[in-house]
């Protein structure tokens, strides 16, 4: 990976100097953390160290190596935060030069890479050094993942069960879900946004419930072959749906935009409202989501 910087000699000194008070601070502020928060984790102990603990507790993951230059940046704003939070979340660093299993199997393009590890499952969170603002951003989103999963922080045992308050509407919106009843999920997510007009997540699972009750009406096989005809936009949309169900995502945003791209008027303005649509279905927390928008904005202008 190393390979990939032609500049890797180079010594950027005003950064030097910013990494090591980053890093003074970061020292400062595990003194007075629980221990255990930070942690440097091999492919020898990642099972047992980072997925078996995401059972219970987030692990964020930080991909580095001693060369990179942002990497010294950022860890320790991580590290700092790690304290900050109190245990809300495990911080597991990965040297990528002495565990290339790793960086395969996360398919790591540039480092720094951050990951939030939920329930053994790998949610991309960015790649490269952030400003501190964005950093505490991204973990506030993600700690409330967690709570909704019901994860506990590092520190602490999960709460009784009667001392739990979720709405019990919330298990019967994924119950009606897993059970192909959705419009009986639509009509639970909506009394709930009533309720709270403002939760952005409930928003989310409108639209993702609207998404699949619109899909399994489908015949699949014969949506793709209309699709062919690339002047087809009622085929082009389905098509679409049908891929992001796949989780073709690329394929999904390069069909619509390069519709977009070729064609004018209402076909076009239909074209570019569903992959909107399917922007905040998918959420801009996947990597291709952004690129996509730019690609979109390309495309239009």
């Amino acid at each position: 990976m190393a390979n990939n910087f032609s500049l890797r000699g180079a010594v950027d000194l005003g950064a030097l100097s910013q990494a090591k008070q980053a890093q003074a601070q970061a020292d400062q502020a595990l003194q007075n953390a629980p221990a255990g928060l930070v942690i440097d984790v091999t492919e020898a102990d990642f099972q047992n160290k980072v997925l078996d603990k995401s059972q219970n507790t987030v692990v964020i993951v930080d991909l580095w190596a001693t060369w990179c230059g942002p990497c010294k940046q950022l860890s320790p704003l991580l590290e700092k935060l790690a304290a900050e939070y109190g245990g809300k979340f495990i911080l597991a660093k990965v040297d990528v030069d002495a565990n290339p299993q790793l960086s395969q199997m996360f398919q790591v393009q540039s480092i720094p890479s951050v990951f939030a590890i939920i329930k053994g499952q790998a949610v991309p969170l960015f790649q490269g050094a952030v400003p501190e603002a964005q950093l505490r951003q991204v973990l506030d989103q993600v700690m409330k993942l967690a709570e909704e999963q019901g994860l506990t922080p590092a520190n602490q045992e999960a709460a009784p069960a009667s001392e739990q308050t979720e709405d019990p509407r919330s298990e019967q919106v994924f119950q009606a879900l897993n059970d192909g009843k959705f419009d009986e999920a639509i009509v639970l997510i909506e009394e709930l946004i009533k309720e709270s007009p403002q939760d952005e997540t409930l928003q989310a699972m409108l639209k993702q419930a609207q998404f699949m009750k619109r899909i399994s009406g489908y015949q699949v096989n014969e949506i793709m072959q209309k699709a062919s005809n690339a002047d087809d936009v009622s085929a082009q949309i389905a098509a679409s749906d049908i891929e992001l169900a796949g989780g073709k995502l690329q394929e999904c945003f390069s069909r619509l935009i390069n519709f977009i791209r070729t064609h004018s008027g209402d076909e076009r303005e239909q074209a570019k409202t569903h992959l909107l649509e399917l922007f905040a279905i998918v959420g801009d927390q996947e990597p291709l989501v952004p690129k996509a928008r730019r690609d979109l904005a390309s495309a239009l202008f």
